[in-house]
């Protein structure tokens, strides 16, 4: 792994000794697997003391970590005989939005996402994960056509937020994602959201007004992200790690105030160390609440998941 953050630098200290002394022991008689798992030893403890007591702000930047797995990765890992489907069939494909059929664990299920994309090249195509109207609009008609043939709902959450620029404005990017929300809301099959990454303001709503919201460990969801609320706060983004510090943007923050129902544990050391393992308690999260909503009607689903929001923020009001 190439890619350490901040926090991880006495971790990346020892990680370069023990691939020198791999390459040493491959070019001699040298026996050093002893020093070899001394050291590796010493990565998992420094792995667990870091990653138990981060703060919001190292969360944030574990969120956004560049090997952090997308959509693109669960859909690959976790939906066989997937077939995109593109395109708002009104004015154009966006590739912030993925989406399409596919069958999850022997199930035909429809699956929507954000994707970021990877290397400069993969994040200018994908927008950074930042839709446009027509990526929400693209959503929702994959979520009525999951409703017409009665297939889940499985949306994977990973933006900043919905893109901001005068062209999303002039195309209606408010009322895009709006409308979405709205359809979520709307919809009579099992519909599980699962915050993969970054979950940013309405952008990141869009797609998870679900009957069941679960959330990776190390993953952040806000109505704005640290760096945009410390610009409008403090009119300083130096302020970030506070304002991420105030958000309560971290799973453990959110379970406790009811805005998401499970937090998926990710491997020691983030999703980005152990990719497919992430991807596979990931799957096994979405199979369970699957299995839980399986037995409820249609109209019980809507009517569960529209009183699940609306409950939020009532919490000792009298």
């Amino acid at each position: 792994m190439n890619n350490y953050l901040e926090f991880e630098k006495s971790i990346a200290e020892l990680e370069g000794k023990i691939e020198e002394l791999r390459h040493l022991s491959g070019s001699g008689d040298v026996n050093i697997a002893d020093e070899v798992g001394r050291l590796q030893g010493k990565v998992e403890k420094l792995l667990v003391q870091a990653y138990t007591k981060l703060t919001p702000w190292q969360k944030t930047q574990v969120a956004r970590h560049h090997d952090r797995p997308h959509a693109a990765n669960y859909i690959e890992g976790l939906i066989e005989d997937f077939t995109p489907l593109a395109g708002d069939r009104q004015f154009a494909e966006d590739k912030a939005v993925i989406g399409g059929l596919g069958r999850f664990r022997g199930a035909s299920v429809v699956v929507i996402g954000n994707e970021k994309g990877f290397g400069t090249e993969g994040r200018l195509k994908h927008n950074f994960g930042m839709a446009r109207p027509e990526g929400y609009r693209k959503a929702q008609r994959l979520m009525k056509l999951a409703d017409s043939f009665g297939l889940p709902v499985i949306t994977l959450i990973d933006t900043p937020g919905a893109y901001p620029g005068v062209d999303a404005e002039a195309r209606g990017q408010a009322e895009a994602v709006a409308r979405s929300i709205e359809t979520c809301l709307g919809l009579k099959v099992p519909v599980v959201s699962v915050i993969i990454g970054e979950g940013g303001s309405g952008g990141a709503m869009a797609l998870a007004a679900a009957n069941r919201v679960l959330m990776q460990e190390h993953a952040i969801y806000s109505v704005i992200s640290p760096e945009g609320c410390a610009s409008i706060l403090w009119r300083d983004g130096d302020k970030a790690e506070d304002a991420a510090d105030a958000l309560k943007l971290t799973a453990e923050n959110l379970l406790e105030l009811g805005v998401i129902d499970a937090i998926i544990p990710e491997p020691l050391g983030g999703a980005h160390r152990t990719p497919q393992a992430a991807i596979d308690t990931v799957g096994s999260a979405i199979q369970g609440a699957l299995a839980d909503l399986s037995g409820h009607d249609g109209g019980v689903l809507k009517t569960l998941r529209r009183e699940k929001f609306l409950e939020m923020g009532s919490k000792g009001l009298s």
